[in-house]
């Protein structure tokens, strides 16, 4: 996959430990090369797929990218949207943007996870005995649905 280098994908997971160090919310990146319709519905659907509502607080996030299409899309679960405004979103999706403009992709997805875990430290804090609920690794859709 030419989309991220190893190290790239690295750097990515390295960013996500770090973002979730400041909060209880969990972080996924799910990537694929060209998403049909609308990335919102498509990562609307991958959020279950993928099991991000099972978290305990039912705060994960995932940021969902189809990189041919240059379609992104961030989606909370339900415990974000009880006690955020609507907009929560609207200030990493700008930051991810200008970066994707530029064509730097990777500081895109880095910015919008590290921006994510700030956003989320707000409301969601981390607590004791707080577990890595999800896995930080970037899920490649295109490999895992050829599966």
């Amino acid at each position: 996959m030419s989309f991220l280098t190893e190290q790239e994908q690295d750097l990515v997971t390295s960013a996500i430990s770090n973002a979730e160090k400041l909060t209880s919310g969990e972080i996924r990146i799910a990537v694929e090369k060209h998403c049909p319709g609308e990335a919102f519905e498509r990562a609307t659907a991958y959020f279950g797929k993928l099991g991000m509502d099972k978290t305990s607080l039912h705060n994960g996030v995932l940021i969902y990218i189809a990189y041919a299409d240059q379609k992104f899309a961030i989606i909370g679960d339900r415990g974000i949207h009880r006690v955020v405004p609507p907009d929560f979103w609207e200030t990493t999706q700008v930051a991810m943007k200008a970066h994707f403009a530029s064509g730097n992709i990777l500081n895109g997805i880095v910015a919008g996870v590290q921006l994510a875990g700030e956003k989320l430290a707000a409301h969601f804090p981390p607590q004791n005995g707080d577990i890595n609920e999800l896995p930080n690794d970037i899920i490649f859709m295109d490999k895992r649905d050829a599966n």
